[in-house]
């Protein structure tokens, strides 16, 4: 079985949205005084690899440790989107009605992937526009995912964000899908149990057993 790792590495370099600081570490023992060593990690909830909380934008939504992880494992297709230039629509994705099912997870594989985990923050990134968000939600999948540190980029209202999150689709953001063909796989996607926040950071993976 071949195990791919799609979560975004956390340094003090990673890239944030508007280039926000999203982690930093603290040392709190030293090898030479302690002979071990201890981090502390400060770490944002819409840092990395990390699954949207619906009380993100939702004032009485789920919070992170209220979201099954059923959303978060299973059947997962990786789309090919790398040569949209802007927005992802309905029109992109219906290019792919047969691999969009219900109850699936769909990876939004873009240009976004050829960045770098420590670029500066791109405010040009491909997003899912509201029409691709409405058309995942009439196919009924369980879950999306890209591969930027946002879904959408500042839209007045949000309404990608409120459009899966009212319709109790999982979102996912800050996957690295550089090194991953397009198709099929399974998806483990298992964000922080913190009770009462609006996200979690997540380790990502795909396992693909067709060889």
């Amino acid at each position: 079985m071949n195990v791919y790792d799609i979560s975004w590495p956390l340094s003090t370099a990673t890239t944030g949205y508007k280039n926000k600081d999203v982690i930093n570490f603290k040392p709190l023992k030293k090898f030479s005084e302690y002979n071990m060593r201890e981090t502390e990690i400060t770490l944002s909830s819409q840092g990395g690899t990390h699954v949207d909380a619906p009380s993100h934008m939702l004032k009485d939504g789920k919070t992170i440790d209220q979201v099954g992880l059923d959303k978060l494992i299973g059947p997962a297709v990786v789309l090919d989107l790398t040569l949209v230039p802007e927005k992802i629509t309905r029109d992109d994705l219906k290019a792919y009605d047969d691999d969009i099912h219900e109850g699936g997870i769909i990876l939004l594989k873009t240009a976004n992937s050829l960045k770098q985990p420590t670029d500066d923050f791109t405010p040009h990134f491909v997003y899912l526009e509201h029409s691709g968000a409405q058309y995942l939600v009439e196919k009924k999948v369980k879950a999306v995912g890209i591969d930027y540190v946002g879904i959408e980029r500042s839209q007045p209202k949000h309404p990608t964000h409120w459009e899966l999150m009212s319709n109790d689709i999982a979102i996912i953001e800050g996957l690295r899908l550089f090194h991953v063909e397009p198709g099929h796989y399974v998806l483990v996607c298992l964000p922080l149990s913190v009770i009462g926040i609006d996200g979690g950071p997540a380790r990502a993976v795909l396992l693909d057993d067709s060889e």
